[in-house]
């Protein structure tokens, strides 16, 4: 009966077994011995093991009576795992030999497996313990087993809290979604709950773990509803960042057809690959601002921020402490904790200095310190803060002029005046105009709706004998207003689509304002209310007169663009 036992043993064993005897025959050749040699059982039986394993030791094993454990065996067109030992009698007489070997590739395949098995577990150990999602894990009946790191810190409970503890262990208010789960076997989603001694509010996702069919336990990922409020409002922040800094023009964006234009903009590409400040020097409305964001954009300071600052929008009184930001206490009405100014908020990247020339002399002493020592202070502070940023200033006034007249300091001049590009206006640019006017074309055809293709030769020469004083910017609201004298179907702008040119319209402006105040006059007003409806309107007049550019208005009026910019504000005068 044992012997029976033994038998049925070694034939379902895995491992390949040989037996021999002490003249060197096989006694003993089990199934798994089969399937590795190739050879059966019945026709090996007797056969000296030489002759059917070439490469075997036993023979060596029955001389020195000797083990041989876990040796590489080569066998056929694979390779074996061995151990061989020798069989003794009662005596200690070696009476025999026994070889036990299994195919290594078998034994690769399950150590490949344990590994991968385990590179699998450390996988998922790492991402369950590094997530910042909060997660726990409870089993089939509702005991916590597994909770992260994340989870601790959200609602400010241990593994000493959760594991082996019911799931309603952590709810301060509401319903346990474990045991939802567990009860209907579905997912839960979006359910809010509050969670530990800090009662804090989360939302939590939830669903069941199913092995081979069966229910093993449920899920749950929390967010803190906190920290998402906190994120989508440093969101919007972003957003509202991203939009004031980005420089959104490139240089292909910029139409060029004219020797003068292309000679502008092959001089800024070459600029824009060097760290040296750049000066845009051109009329109102030629497009210095397009320059600069696409200078910003080939240089190596791309991905960084690109600052704006209009010089004459803002109040003479603001204008340091917005360039160079300012300390708590610095000033009456500061912000708790200082602000930061916007040369520190254009660090790494470019700063674009729009109408350079308005900047009062007293601030132009501290722009030159921080071209030449690339440092900054800020309002009411001692503290030098280095700052790395690219400047690129821009100016529609005759700096030369203003340098003689001391309106502007003359060792700034020649800090800014490093690389200067002179945009050319579009009175000397004409071969320019009709590449324009196909270009402003499709964009108001994408703003409006509208399917128009082209302008006639009668409409273009007109605008071509125009002088453009408002440059592009007054080329653009001229198209606009055609688009609007176009009916719908139609797809040639034509002469009659045209609006009439300024001086009607101004005449007709004039005398709109005089009876205006005339009528305004007659009446029950205050001196004060006539006299700002005055002001008011002959600043509107000039403003038209020149098509919106705010440089010849102010000149026109005899006043600072500074103090047309506070009028404007003042009087509520938009210029579209």
């Amino acid at each position: 009966m044992k012997r029976q036992e033994l038998d049925v043993i070694l034939k379902s064993t895995n491992d390949g077994v040989i037996a021999i005897d002490d003249q060197g025959r096989i006694t003993l050749f089990n199934r798994s011995a089969e399937r590795i040699t190739g050879f059966l059982e019945k026709q090996v039986l007797g056969m000296s093991v030489k002759e059917v394993v070439n490469s075997t030791r036993l023979p060596y094993i029955l001389k020195t009576g000797e083990s041989e454990l876990n040796q590489k065996q080569p066998l056929g067109n694979t390779t074996i795992i061995t151990s061989r030992m020798p069989v003794k009698d009662e005596d200690g007489k070696v009476i025999g030999a026994v070889a036990i070997f299994r195919d290594i590739s078998e034994v690769m395949d399950l150590t490949h497996q344990i590994y991968k098995l385990k590179e699998m577990q450390s996988l998922l150990e790492g991402i369950f313990h590094s997530t910042q999602d909060a997660i726990s894990v409870c089993n089939e009946k509702g005991i916590g087993v597994l909770i992260n790191p994340a989870y601790t810190r959200v609602t400010g409970l241990t593994e000493k809290d959760i594991i082996g503890q019911s799931v309603t262990a952590d709810i301060a208010e509401g319903d346990s979604i474990h045991l939802q789960v567990l009860k209907t076997k579905k997912p839960v989603k979006n359910a809010r709950l509050k969670l530990g001694p800090q009662k804090k509010e989360v939302l939590v996702h939830a669903a069941p773990i199913i092995v081979d069919g069966e229910l093993k336990g449920s899920v749950g990922v929390l967010h803190d509803l906190t920290e998402i409020k906190n994120l989508t409002d440093e969101l919007m922040t972003a957003k509202q960042i991203i939009r004031n800094l980005e420089a959104k023009y490139l240089f292909e964006d910029i139409i060029a057809e004219d020797e003068g234009m292309l000679a502008a903009l092959e001089k800024a590409k070459q600029a824009a690959v060097t760290p040296a400040t750049v000066l845009l020097r051109g009329e109102s409305g030629t497009g210095k601002e397009l320059f600069a964001h696409a200078i910003h954009n080939l240089s190596q300071r791309r991905y960084n921020q690109f600052v704006r600052v209009n010089c004459a929008a803002i109040n003479e009184s603001l204008l340091e402490s917005e360039l160079f930001g300012y300390i708590e206490g610095a000033f009456t009405g500061a912000t708790k904790g200082g602000k930061r100014g916007l040369f520190e908020e254009a660090h790494g990247g470019t700063i674009f200095l729009d109408e350079i020339s308005e900047i009062p002399i007293s601030t132009q002493a501290k722009l030159l310190r921080v071209i030449q020592e690339r440092e900054i202070v800020r309002v009411g502070s001692t503290k030098a803060i280095s700052i790395n940023v690219r400047i690129i200033a821009a100016t529609n006034v005759d700096l030369e002029n203003a340098v003689k007249e001391g309106r502007f300091r003359e060792d700034l001049y020649y800090r800014l005046n490093v690389i200067p590009i002179i945009i050319p206006p579009l009175r000397k640019r004409k071969k320019d105009l009709h590449p324009l006017v196909l270009h402003l074309i499709s964009k108001y055809n994408q703003e409006y709706g509208r399917n128009v293709e082209d302008i006639t030769k009668e409409a273009l020469e007109g605008l071509l004998a125009y002088d453009w004083p408002g440059n592009i910017r007054e080329l653009q609201n001229y198209i606009g207003r055609a688009f609007i004298n176009m009916k719908y179907n139609q797809k040639i702008i034509q002469e009659e689509h045209l609006p009439k040119f300024i001086d009607r319209a101004n005449d007709f402006s004039e005398r709109n304002s005089i009876n205006k105040v005339e009528e305004s006059a007659s009446g029950n007003q205050s001196l004060k209310a006539v006299v700002e409806q005055v002001e008011k309107n002959h600043i509107m007049e000039a403003l038209n007169k020149y098509h919106g550019n705010r440089t010849m208005a102010a000149k026109a009026l005899e006043i600072s663009v500074r103090n047309l910019y506070y009028k404007m504000e003042k009087y509520h005068i938009e210029i579209k």
